[in-house]
């Protein structure tokens, strides 16, 4: 899946599709190619292909499959959640302060400045040296008029795992609508939409060996969104597009692989991981593993060496066949 001779390790920017995962996906891009929405056989016969990726899906969330929304990926499940959820708790409420973080996707800091624009109030929480977001400003940063935080799961650059079951507690005793960006955590950390407690929450098919163009919004029942894209009745009115069968049926493969495989691939990782930065630290003076004492991500690792640039330092690594970033990719 690499070209020969180099090492990939940039799998928190993309994953390469697994076998099992392209094999699941190829009759939907070939022979079983039709649309979902259309009233004859072989459409129903797409549907039905829909209905199974949704149900197996929402079995390994702990959510109902009603609950499940299937969109274009990741940055569309955080503008939907947090413009469409925003917007409609502000409409049911009529407050209009949300609050984030300082550490968010680029996703949801865009679809922050969009809130912005439509008249809201963001406050954007910082963070410790560690990349955590202390419980008591979240709590200090809820107000009467707050309607929606959003507040990722686990960090895409540091690794660093947020206590969203506490976040989501202390949200949902104000009713504010929670949502979290879970998408680095698939096949990590165990994702339970029950345990965690919140009322969106994203994820993207490409970080768990899934095809890319694929992701969905988990919307707990009683959630109300405004759909963003619309005309269409699919995914229930709230996400309008003829949908992508072969990706939906591929994402629910990968996830179902993820899902069985996490206990043992974590452990494997986060072994490889501390292996590598004990080296490191070894080998090199002057080196810091950034948010080391946190709890993280088994698989992603941040490094700084003092006085060298990243970027070139990345270039590098490239020239020398090791593809690394700098940063999100994003």
């Amino acid at each position: 899946m690499q070209p020969c001779g180099r090492l990939y390790v940039d799998h928190a920017a993309t994953t390469p599709v697994r076998s099992e995962v392209l094999a699941a996906m190829l009759p939907h891009l070939g022979e079983h190619g039709f649309n979902a929405s259309s009233l004859h056989a072989e459409g129903r016969a797409a549907r039905a292909a829909i209905d199974a990726a949704r149900t197996t899906i929402a079995r390994l969330l702990g959510a109902k499959s009603r609950e499940i929304v299937f969109t274009s990926g990741g940055s569309e499940s955080d503008t939907l959640a947090i413009v469409g959820g925003a917007c409609a708790a502000r409409r049911a409420r009529g407050g209009a302060h949300v609050v984030t973080a300082a550490t968010e996707h680029v996703a949801v800091l865009a679809a922050m400045d969009v809130l912005r624009e439509r008249g809201f109030t963001i406050t954007v929480l910082g963070v410790d040296s560690e990349g955590r977001i202390a419980a008591e400003d979240f709590d200090r940063a809820l107000r009467q008029d707050t309607v929606f935080a959003s507040l990722m799961l686990a960090n895409n650059e540091l690794g660093t795992i947020h206590p969203i079951a506490d976040f989501a507690r202390l949200a949902r005793a104000q009713g504010v609508v929670f949502h979290t960006d879970a998408v680095q955590a698939v096949g990590r950390i165990p994702l339970d939409v029950d345990t965690l407690g919140v009322d969106l929450m994203t994820l993207s098919a490409h970080k768990c060996y899934g095809p890319k163009g694929v992701g969905l919004l988990y919307v707990r029942d009683g959630a109300a969104l405004v759909p963003l894209v619309v005309g269409g009745p699919q995914e229930a009115g709230r996400r309008a597009g003829t949908e992508n069968v072969a990706g939906v049926a591929g994402f629910a493969r990968a996830l179902d692989l993820a899902f069985a495989e996490r206990p043992l691939e974590a452990a494997r990782l986060a072994l490889l991981r501390d292996r590598l930065e004990t080296g490191l630290c070894a080998a090199i003076e002057d080196v810091r593993i950034n948010a080391s004492g946190a709890l993280r991500l088994p698989n992603i690792t941040s490094v700084a060496f003092a006085g060298i640039d990243s970027t070139e330092l990345a270039i590098a690594l490239d020239l020398a066949g090791v593809a690394v970033s700098a940063g999100s990719a994003c």
